[in-house]
């Protein structure tokens, strides 16, 4: 009797256990990557979507990079080019603001990083020492090229407030007043037309490269 019981009790079991759905296992999802971003690559995307034109800034640093060439190293050209591409990102400035101060303020100083002026402004973009402060840098810093640059356009972006918007104002109140403003004035004036004509030198042979025809 006590075997018939057993038996019995594990057909039970058997039956149940056959009777169990068997869970068919879950698909694992699949691993997305995300690409890293840069903050340089995040702030071209950003000033993309707001309609501003990163292949004319480009086409504005090479330019720059010529101009530059002319008065220094090739080196270094390129290096200040690049600093006036990418130290006027998320500003009103373009390149070419950046590259005129350069030029106007030590293009006859071979855009030297120790130059330093009769009034005592230092570096490639001639910051008087108070201003520096002003910006939270000291005068030391200003033959940093990065450094100047940064501190070139807080103070050009200072002078545009106070030239209430007016852009050419502005980089005329950056050497201040009077005779020597007026003369700084022209000098940029004088700059801006050579950087346009490279640009426009530089769009002539690439248009000549895309039809076929050989450059000069």
């Amino acid at each position: 009797m006590r075997k018939k019981l057993l038996c019995l009790t594990c057909l039970l079991v058997l039956a149940g256990c056959e009777n169990t759905p068997i869970k068919k296992a879950e698909p694992q999802a699949a691993v997305v990557t995300t690409p890293i971003e840069s903050p340089l690559d995040r702030e071209i995307k950003s000033l993309l979507e707001k309609g501003i034109s990163m292949s004319e800034r480009k086409r504005q640093v090479s330019a720059i990079e010529a101009a530059f060439t002319r008065r220094t190293t090739p080196q270094r050209a390129r290096q200040l080019a690049a600093l006036c591409f990418t130290k006027t990102l998320s500003t009103p400035f373009m390149p070419f603001d950046l590259a005129e101060i350069a030029l106007a303020e030590t293009g006859g100083s071979r855009l030297s990083a120790v130059a330093v002026s009769s009034k005592g402004a230092v570096g490639v973009w001639q910051l008087m020492p108070q201003r520096a402060r002003s910006h939270g840098y000291t005068p030391q810093d200003m033959e940093n090229d990065e450094k100047c640059a940064e501190a070139a356009v807080r103070e050009l972006f200072t002078k545009l407030e106070v030239a209430a918007g007016n852009l050419e104002r502005a980089k005329k109140l950056y050497c201040g007043q009077g005779p020597q403003a007026n003369a700084y004035l022209r000098k940029i004036r004088h700059v801006r037309q050579e950087m346009l004509a490279e640009l426009e030198h530089q769009t002539e042979r690439l248009a000549m490269e895309e039809s076929g025809t050989k450059t000069p």
